[in-house]
């Protein structure tokens, strides 16, 4: 369990900015449960998905979705496992392969989001803080898995329900080489 408590490059959560909103995220929380559910919301609507707005910045860590204000999925993953487990509360990655267009015609895309160690009930959960939109509405529970896609098997999607330390090499690969989102290169065996 010690793993998912651990910071990495991408989970930076000893930067002072994570810091900063850990202590204002725990002074509006009464336990651990109600921390995660703040963090959560944090995340899904106070960030925007870089797609939904249209912005080509590239935010690489955790701190950098805070300081942009903005991240893709993978990122925002990174945000929110940072913001969890700089209060201690274990939290991994996982992921989904899902298609860019509403069929597989142009390929697939990976889609990340994060489990989360719940304590009181000792299970673990996955949580979606993608960000609603139009097409996606997700909201937090305890009990149930609350993602933004439903998987398409037919299009060759998959939902790996996995649980990873740390954002995929390839995933921060990907994103090291790109100065403009527009561009990143999603071209990869996962």
């Amino acid at each position: 369990m010690n793993e998912y408590l651990i910071e990495t490059p991408n989970i930076d959560y000893m930067n002072p900015i994570i810091q900063e909103k850990v202590q204002e995220l725990r002074n509006r929380s009464s336990d651990d449960l109600e921390y995660i559910k703040q963090s959560y919301l944090f995340v899904r609507d106070e960030i925007p998905h870089s797609w939904d707005i249209g912005t080509n910045i590239v935010s690489k860590t955790a701190s950098e979705v805070l300081i942009n204000k903005t991240g893709i999925c993978w990122t925002k993953s990174c945000l929110l496992a940072a913001l969890l487990r700089a209060n201690g509360i274990p939290s991994g990655i996982s992921y989904q392969l899902l298609t860019i267009a509403e069929d597989d015609s142009e390929g697939h895309i990976i889609h990340a989001l994060n489990t989360v160690y719940v304590k009181d009930s000792e299970k673990w959960i996955r949580i979606d803080a993608r960000g609603n939109n139009e097409n996606q509405n997700t909201d937090f529970s305890p009990d149930k898995d609350q993602l933004a896609f439903q998987v398409r098997e037919e299009f060759g999607e998959i939902d790996y329900k996995d649980n990873h330390v740390d954002l995929d090499e390839k995933l921060v690969n990907a994103l090291a080489k790109t100065e403009n989102l527009f561009e990143i290169d999603i071209d990869f065996d996962f």
